[in-house]
């Protein structure tokens, strides 16, 4: 007789279906816990993370995205030079990504129980990315690509941080993540075009 596989699931010999792992979850248990805290929307008794500090990260997270959607608006608007029509689309295309991000963030914290917070007093100190300074379209193009380094750096340790523990967040977050990688890539690329035109 050969030895039982233990990451096959356990069979009811009577009725011959798969049942649960046993010991994985009371539901009964579950059951009341939903019941009694309903008024704390997502977040369960067992959310496994700081709830505070995770809405606090998001809040960081948000900001800087608030503070993207705002800085490539201004550089839409103001980009002069070689090919501007098409960095300025680039650029109007980079901030509507920017500003779903934004939306994501903002809903998740909600979800959370948390305050997404879009007061413009504190966006600028909760920010990790400078606004920026720049009306020359080669800076404003390496100002951008700096911000994106940064917040892709910044985006890895937050995955990390949420890991297992809130799995829908670090979807979020890696999804996010990718479009700041695609952006990188689309403004080294510009910055490359624009310093052969130098």
């Amino acid at each position: 007789m050969g030895q039982m596989n233990p990451h096959r699931p356990t069979q009811n010999l009577t009725t011959n279906t798969p049942q649960a792992v046993p010991g994985l979850y009371d539901v009964d248990e579950i059951k009341q816990q939903a019941a009694s805290s309903i008024i704390e929307g997502a977040v369960t008794k067992n959310y496994p993370l700081d709830v505070n500090q995770a809405c606090a990260l998001l809040n960081e997270a948000l900001a800087t995205e608030i503070n993207c959607v705002l800085r490539y608006r201004h550089h839409q608007i103001i980009a002069k030079g070689i090919n501007f029509l098409d960095i300025s689309k680039e650029f109007e295309e980079h901030a509507e990504n920017e500003q779903r991000h934004m939306m994501m963030l903002a809903e998740r914290i909600n979800q959370l129980g948390g305050n997404p917070d879009f007061n413009p007093l504190s966006v600028a100190g909760k920010a990790v990315t400078d606004y920026g300074q720049s009306h020359d379209l080669r800076a404003m193009i390496r100002e951008d690509l700096v911000a994106e380094r940064i917040v892709i750096d910044v985006y890895r340790k937050m995955i990390s941080w949420f890991g297992l523990g809130d799995p829908t967040t670090r979807v979020m977050l890696e999804k996010i993540m990718a479009d700041e990688e695609e952006h990188a890539n689309d403004l080294a690329d510009l910055l490359a075009v624009s310093e052969k035109h130098n």
